[in-house]
């Protein structure tokens, strides 16, 4: 039965009561967990890919992607509160709807964390690489991104070969070194167990905030109005089509807000705490993503690089990484969709060289912490999936002198690096948007399928108007996927496809729950300590 073998809620609430955490955070200590879990991510990372899928009209994909992920977070919020345990919307789907259907959340959030965490190494990589040119220290092409591998890719598949791509396979590299590099020394960090201290987040969190705060009060002054709309630069040069596909991208920038909902247990006063934290932390980003973006456009504009076809191409394409070296060869000045670092670049254009540089570095400081949440989050629920028999007990294994998962670490380690290694930003993204999506999407449906089956049980916090507030959240999330590129939309379903032959195969006949081993192991003695805890 798709809604058999439920996860007993009772009995993981009795470990989480027994755990008994102190309630001390307050609204604004929210706020700032969320903002430091959600900023350093897409503004620095993916202002440029969705400039190349909406133009000036990422404006509204920023404002779309907000919106979902504003509603969906309400309804996180609700079994955060209600089962503030480890395991995230895997955990929570087991306790609603099932076994199988918690699987396949399980199985999802390795596309949103394990490959989010390789797009935020690529991400990082272009920054370092800048930095390190700015600095006269040059890393050889071949070894800082994977446009050439690409490019072979597209003439291997049937992808004519064109100009672009002929440039692409002369100037652009094999395999991204950097990103392998961060992957790896957040992996030993993880695996050695030294942990991040709240001030050093909050350091962080400063560092990212102080430098998109110069970019705006830098690019402000200079906007230019008729790169929102004049005759030539139109606001939405790729229609709605082109908006919700940025905001489907886009959506990555705003993921980490889940950080604010999985503190309910250590919250004061709930009800009226969470929510704002939620909202506060989601409208807050949001303005400072708009802030940023508009000052991006205004100052050097912001229109897509466009194919023969008269159609946009694709980000991260081996096609448009050539006609942007073409660009660039030609002397014309560099479109910000062609820039790896999108806010250094258009400080540099508008003759604040020496901040550009500062900016880069903010993120080549913060987003190495980005990357290290992400593989704990992905290694937390390959660990709670573990103990509970649905993979190999040995992925669970806790080593004996950092009391750390070394076994499930060091095998995200490699995942993540190696795609990080081969595929860009962008496409990294979108395939962890695709998991990140039914993930929220299975969340949104558990708390009406809890408000039915479960009304009686106590909800510190409640979802506002949950029968209009988790149909929205499940239609965005929806229309979101949708409107994801081909290869990401197509992911997900082969990704599930292959969880499903392991779960039958394999997890269904070691599960503890179907042997009638209902135990709770999240929250035991030897379970890994989060990052910030000693």
């Amino acid at each position: 039965m798709i809604f058999g073998r439920v996860k007993s809620l009772d009995a993981i609430l009795a470990t989480a009561e027994k755990k008994g955490l102190h309630r001390t955070l307050g609204a604004f200590q929210l706020t700032m967990l969320g903002i430091g879990a959600v900023i350093g991510t897409g503004i620095f990372v993916l202002t440029s890919e969705a400039a190349q899928k909406a133009g000036p009209g990422m404006l509204l994909s920023f404002v779309v992607a907000g919106f979902v992920c504003a509603v969906a977070a309400l309804c996180y919020s609700e079994l955060a509160s209600m089962v503030p345990v480890s395991g995230s919307a895997y955990t929570y789907t087991y306790a609603v709807t099932g076994e199988l259907l918690a699987w396949m959340v399980g199985w999802a959030l390795i596309l949103e964390y394990a490959v989010g965490a390789s797009a935020v190494a690529v991400g990082w990589s272009n920054h370092f690489v800048g930095f390190l040119d700015s600095a006269g220290v040059h890393l050889p092409s071949a070894l800082r991104n994977a446009n050439a591998l690409m490019a072979h890719a597209s003439v291997a598949f049937g992808t004519p070969t064109n100009a672009d791509l002929q440039t692409a396979m002369s100037t652009g590299g094999w395999i991204n070194i950097p990103a392998i590099v961060v992957v790896g020394f957040v992996t030993w960090l993880l695996v050695i167990g030294t942990t991040e201290s709240a001030r050093v987040n909050a350091v962080l969190v400063a560092i990212k905030i102080v430098a998109l705060t110069a970019f705006i009060f830098l690019t402000l002054p200079v906007l230019n109005g008729a790169h929102f709309g004049g005759p030539n630069e139109p606001f939405m040069p790729t229609g709605t089509t082109g908006v919700l596909g940025a905001a489907a991208s886009i959506f990555f920038a705003y993921v980490g807000f889940d950080a604010v909902s999985t503190a309910a247990e250590e919250t004061k006063n709930p009800q009226r705490n969470v929510p704002i934290g939620l909202i506060g932390s989601l409208g807050i980003c949001t303005l400072f993503y708009l802030l940023v973006a508009s000052g991006a456009i205004g100052a050097i504009g912001a229109q897509p690089v466009m194919g023969p076809n008269g159609l946009p191409l694709a980000p991260g394409s081996a096609e448009l990484a050539g006609r942007c070296a073409n660009i660039a060869a030609s002397g014309a000045l560099e479109p910000l969709v062609c820039s790896k670092e999108a806010l250094v670049h258009v400080l540099e254009v508008i003759d604040w060289p020496l901040i550009g540089r500062l900016v880069g570095l903010a993120a080549v400081f913060a987003l190495p912490s980005v990357v290290l949440m992400m593989m704990f989050g992905q290694t937390r629920v390959f660990f709670t999936m573990a103990r509970d028999g649905l993979l190999p007990e040995k992925l669970a294994s806790i080593h004996p002198k950092y009391r750390t998962p070394h076994v499930v670490t060091v095998v995200t380690g490699f995942a993540a690096a190696f795609a990080a290694a081969v595929l860009p930003v962008g496409k990294l993204a979108d395939y962890s948007n695709a998991g990140t999506l039914f993930a929220f999407f299975m969340v949104a449906v558990s708390v009406m399928v809890l408000r039915r089956t479960d009304p009686g049980r106590k909800r510190p916090f409640r979802t506002p108007a949950v029968w209009i507030v988790a149909p929205l959240a499940i239609i965005g999330c929806v229309g979101l996927y949708v409107s994801l590129p081909w290869t990401a939309i197509l992911v997900l379903p082969v990704w599930g496809a292959i969880g499903l032959v392991i779960y039958f195969l394999y997890s269904r006949s070691r599960s503890h729950v179907g042997r009638g081993l209902v135990e709770v192991h999240e929250l035991d003695a030897d379970a890994p300590h989060s990052p910030g805890t000693a």
